[in-house]
């Protein structure tokens, strides 16, 4: 299936529908509260945020049809040379398929190319199998939160040196 996929940087007529996936997401797995990209106002206009230098963001598509995307960005707070891993997110049909591993990677590579040397995330336990997916990718957890994302319902946190 990988091979079918298309990996392109967001634009803004990505926007409406990763909004639409990212909250259908949330719902899904009973996450959507405040404190998370399901209440933040960004999330309707990713294309916007993703210009902020520093950042970048992937989009996976089959045939023109958004699966997910997946982007790093340089979240305030952070500590120099960290970036943070965000909104790593699949439609039910495109999740165990090497996608989710195959748009992380081009953010590794992204954030490589930017020059920073460590990435950090938030997350959830109900998002189980993202969190032993990024484990086995290199991230490791922490006792605390780092940075400013306002993402403060989130309770996992992980950090992985590039």
């Amino acid at each position: 299936m990988e091979n079918d996929i298309q990996y392109t940087l967001i634009q803004e007529s990505d926007d409406a529908t990763l909004s639409f996936l990212i909250k259908r997401i949330f719902e899904e797995f009973g996450i959507d509260i405040p404190g998370t990209v399901y209440t933040d106002p960004t999330t309707d206009h990713l294309s916007e945020l993703f210009k902020t230098e520093g950042s970048i963001y992937w989009v996976a598509k089959e045939n023109g049809k958004i699966l997910g995307g997946c982007g790093i960005f340089p979240t305030n707070g952070l500590h120099n040379g960290y970036a943070e891993l965000v909104k790593l997110y699949l439609s039910k049909d495109a999740r165990g398929k090497g996608i989710g591993r195959a748009l992380m990677e081009r953010c590794f590579e992204s954030a490589r190319q930017l020059n920073y040397t460590h990435l950090y995330l938030e997350s959830f336990p109900e998002l189980a199998k993202a969190v032993a997916m990024y484990e086995k990718s290199g991230f490791v957890k922490l006792s605390h939160a780092l940075g400013n994302s306002g993402h403060y319902a989130c309770n996992i946190w992980m950090e992985k040196k590039l």
